[in-house]
């Protein structure tokens, strides 16, 4: 059998295993938030490790998410918390990175440990005789355009353009323009890709 083949039986069989895993999450939907019990799924099937957990997840989200494409790889440990997410193709997300409402185009690299929040606005806090977490807030999406690379622990609650570099323990709270080189928190561009001796890793 060749490898692609193997591939493909792989992903066959892994559909059929996430099945259960499908059917618990719609049940669950109907009697709780659906949000709430997108988290929850997700979280249980975060865990598997190895390739095998790799294609569970994806074939997971493929059924699951509003949209997963093509050979998509979602490490170990990694959660979406809204079903409205959508990942494009050939999109790496490294370990335990935690996804809100966030549309992360074709060819993203995630690196580890990395939070993409639903926008800046999901907690409101202004009345002082109301605890926080009956004040409610807003959820936007967020929107890491293709070929865009982000570093270690960086947290991301704006929007990222195309083809831009985050560096690691970066902190995203306004939109960033495209083919731009970002650091610090919050972060701020301090250089364009294309432009060699601007060029830094943000591992």
């Amino acid at each position: 059998m060749s490898r692609g083949a193997a591939k493909h039986v792989a992903r066959f069989l892994c559909r059929l295993l996430v099945i259960p895993h499908v059917l618990v999450y719609r049940l669950m939907a109907l009697v709780q938030d659906p949000d709430r019990a997108f988290h929850g799924a997700s979280q249980a099937i975060s865990g598997i490790p190895g390739l095998f957990g790799e294609t569970m997840r994806h074939e997971f989200y493929r059924m699951t998410l509003e949209e997963c494409g093509l050979d998509c790889c979602i490490s170990y440990g990694t959660i979406f918390s809204k079903r409205g997410a959508r990942l494009g193709h050939r999109v790496y997300l490294g370990t335990r990175c935690n996804l809100g409402l966030v549309t992360v185009e074709n060819d993203v690299l995630l690196s580890s440990n990395v939070d993409v929040l639903s926008g800046s606005g999901q907690h409101v806090f202004d009345d002082l005789d109301t605890p926080i977490r009956e004040q409610g807030g807003v959820f936007q999406r967020v929107t890491i355009g293709a070929d865009a690379w982000i570093g270690n622990r960086a947290v991301v609650m704006a929007d990222v353009g195309r083809r831009c570099v985050i560096g690691a323990g970066s902190v995203v709270t306004k939109a960033i323009p495209e083919d731009s080189l970002a650091v610090g928190a919050p972060a701020r561009v301090v250089g364009r890709r294309g432009l060699g001796s601007q060029r830094t890793d943000p591992s």
